[in-house]
C-alpha cells in the first residue's frame, strides 16, 4: 500500500470498531467530505488486494475508506457466519453507527463498496441504516442475495460485472430489475469474476471513482 504521503495527504490509522473489537484501517485526505466502507466478500478480509487498490484510487480522488473485517477472527472459519448476509449487514450498520461517533469522521457523507457476498450486505445494511447512504458501488457481487430487501434500497446503486463472470452477471441483471433506486449495471469486457485480466481492475476502479464523486461529493470525476 502506498505511504499517505504519496496520496493527496492521506492520513491512515488502525481502528478497532467496538463491541468486538472488529480491525480495520480508516485513511482519510486531507479536507475529505465522504467516506466509502468497504464490505468484503466470503473468504475475504480487510487486506483484499484488490479492494486495496480500489482503496487507494479512491484517496487520489478525495474520498476517505474504512476497511475493516465483517467478522472476528474466531468467526471467520464459520460457513455458516461467512454466507449470513443479515450478519454481515448488521456489521455493516454497526461500523457506520461507529464513523458517526468519530470525531474525524462524523460529519462525512457515507457510502459503501461491496465486493461477492459484501454486496448483498452493502444493500441491506443501506435500506436499513437509520442514516442516508450516499452511493453504493458492487464489484462482481451477489446483490440477488438482498433478496426482497432490494426495493427497499434508496442509494444510488452502481453494479459492475465481468463480461465472461456470464453466472454472476445474470444474477445481477435480475437484481437490477428489482431495485428501485437510481441504478446502473456496467460490464467489463472479457472480465471473470476476480477482474484478473490486464486493466479490468483499473476499470473497475475507474467506474467506481465516478460513482461515488457523482453521487458523494456531487462533482463530475474527470
Amino acid at each position: 500500500m502506498a505511504t499517505p504521503a504519496k496520496r493527496l495527504g492521506t492520513t491512515q490509522r488502525a481502528v478497532r470498531i467496538p463491541p468486538l473489537d472488529l480491525e480495520g484501517t480508516l485513511a482519510l485526505p486531507h479536507g475529505t467530505r465522504a467516506v466509502v466502507a468497504f464490505a468484503h466478500g466470503s473468504g475475504s478480509s480487510r487486506l483484499s488486494p484488490r479492494n486495496q487498490r480500489v482503496a487507494e484510487a479512491l484517496w487520489d480522488l478525495g474520498l476517505g475508506t474504512l476497511l475493516f473485517d465483517l467478522l472476528a477472527e474466531s468467526e471467520a472459519a464459520d460457513r455458516a457466519k461467512v454466507f449470513d448476509i443479515a450478519l454481515l449487514a448488521e456489521r455493516l450498520l454497526v461500523a457506520t453507527r461507529w464513523l458517526e461517533k468519530t470525531d474525524d469522521a462524523r460529519a462525512l457523507a457515507v457510502g459503501y463498496f461491496g465486493a461477492s457476498t459484501g454486496a448483498a450486505a452493502a444493500l441491506v445494511a443501506a435500506a436499513r441504516c437509520e442514516r442516508p447512504i450516499g452511493a453504493i458501488v458492487s464489484r462482481g457481487g451477489r446483490p440477488d442475495l438482498a433478496g426482497p430487501v432490494l426495493a427497499q434500497v434508496r442509494a444510488p446503486t452502481l453494479l459492475v460485472v465481468g463480461g465472461r463472470d456470464h453466472a454472476v452477471l445474470e444474477m445481477n441483471r435480475a437484481a437490477l430489475a428489482e431495485l428501485r433506486c437510481e441504478k446502473e449495471l456496467a460490464i467489463v469486457p472479457g472480465a471473470t469474476h476476480l477482474f484478473e485480466e490486464p486493466g479490468a481492475l483499473e476499470e473497475v476502479t475507474a467506474l467506481a471513482g465516478r460513482w461515488f464523486t457523482d453521487h458523494l461529493l456531487g462533482e463530475e470525476c474527470e
